[in-house]
């Protein structure tokens, strides 16, 4: 409470104005009340606030920016993506956002993004409540929604240059506006304003420089995970969110120099329990793709129907390292750990023979093993996985609560 308390008052002294009990601020020309904190995490905050004239209800992003130019850059660099992608109905939209400048830390920045709020919440919070209340996500549900997270990734790991281009102009203004606000911090602090950028700063808008309309420019989203996963008021539509750690896909790794500055930036940007393994241990000489985003939805579906990552659950089991389990492909379905102690081995159970005392129905522990191969090649990609979680949907009986 006392981090939060801090936090509403470190954004009241930079840009709000302040009324009895009831802070405000404004986004451009639109002023907003904060009504409570939704979550945190790392330099950003996410707070519900209410318009001031229309009463709607809005979630806000906050993201401090106090290490100067390339930060600002960073935080824009998720604006971008937002514009870029839209629209698509499973992927979240930007508002609205804005830069504001800190008057006590010169060159240091705020940028604050609008964005749709959502009353139910994203799938991390399904996990929390049915573990809290001993109950299970229905299958059929959980595929739909799933498919629904694919038609997302679909629309980024397919992105086609030039076809859509107002969008692409909306995020190249956004890129211009990042440009600018390094400008303009490198002066407040008296720099070089040609400082280099990170590797994976700007390279959004910026890697489609050169190709040809219609050639495909790929996008690996690389942080699916459960708390990325809003769910649409319909309580149908899975609304894909957080571009931040976006990034250009097939990345060639061509030095140990990237290896290790792919590797930092995947260890900053993708959670660690439904981060795939070619981003733990970042080799020279080979390719990272989109099917990092593929491993992670494997990582949420498991984590859906039994409760936390499959390699959280394998290494609170046996008190190994996480990353060991990730790297080595270490994994159980609950029954299926039941069924190697009592047999005294450790090998799998094929899908057909497993009993079902986890409630996991066979086609989808059969999509799990197949997200999860260490071997990227081995996995699906995102059409194949869509194919998949629709014939597991013909297959799967309807849900006792209901579709």
């Amino acid at each position: 409470m006392a981090s939060v308390l801090l936090d509403v008052f470190y954004s009241i002294s930079s840009c709000l104005v302040c009324f009895p009990s009831s802070p405000q601020l404004r986004i451009n020309s639109r002023s907003f009340k904060i009504l409570r904190l939704l979550g945190e995490g790392g330099f950003s905050y996410v707070y519900l606030v209410e318009d001031t004239s229309t009463h709607a209800l809005y979630a806000l992003k906050k993201i401090r920016c106090p290490f100067g130019q390339e930060s600002v850059s960073h935080a824009l660099k998720e604006v971008e993506a937002y514009k870029l992608f839209t629209p698509n109905p499973n992927i979240i939209p930007s508002i609205d956002h804005s830069v504001a400048s800190d008057k006590n830390d010169p060159g240091a920045k705020t940028v604050y993004v609008l964005l749709p709020y959502y009353r139910r919440g994203n799938l991390q919070d399904v996990i929390n409540a049915n573990l809290v209340n001993h109950t299970k996500f229905p299958e059929k549900r959980l595929m739909k929604l799933m498919v629904g997270v694919c038609r997302a990734l679909k629309a980024m790991h397919q992105y086609k240059v030039g076809g859509a281009p107002q969008s692409a102009q909306s995020a190249r203004q956004v890129r211009e506006q990042a440009a600018r606000a390094d400008r303009s911090a490198a002066e407040e602090r008296h720099e070089d304003e040609d400082v280099e950028q990170p590797l994976m700063d700007s390279e959004v808008t910026r890697s489609q420089e050169g190709m040809r309309v219609g050639q495909q420019r790929a996008y690996a989203h690389r942080d699916i995970k459960p708390g990325n996963i809003m769910i649409d008021d319909d309580g149908l539509t899975p609304i894909l969110m957080d571009l931040g750690s976006i990034a250009p896909s097939p990345t060639p790794i061509t030095s140990r120099s990237q290896a290790i500055a792919v590797q930092d930036e995947a260890a900053e940007h993708s959670t660690m329990p439904y981060r795939a393994p070619e981003l733990f241990d970042v080799k020279s000489d080979t390719t990272i793709d989109t099917k990092v985003d593929i491993w992670s939805v494997g990582c949420t579906l498991y984590a859906c129907l039994v409760g936390k990552s499959p390699f959280e659950a394998r290494s609170d089991e046996t008190g190994g390292s996480l990353s060991l389990c990730v790297l080595g492909g270490d994994w159980r379905f609950p029954d299926e750990q039941l069924q190697a102690q009592s047999h005294g081995r450790q090998q799998k159970v094929a899908a057909e023979e497993a009993p079902k005392e986890d409630g996991v129905s066979a086609p989808v522990k059969d999509i799990v093993r197949k997200c999860l191969s260490v071997e990227p090649s081995e996995r699906p990609d995102v059409d194949e996985l869509m194919g998949l979680l629709e014939d597991a949907i013909e297959q799967l009986p309807d849900d006792i609560t209901g579709d």
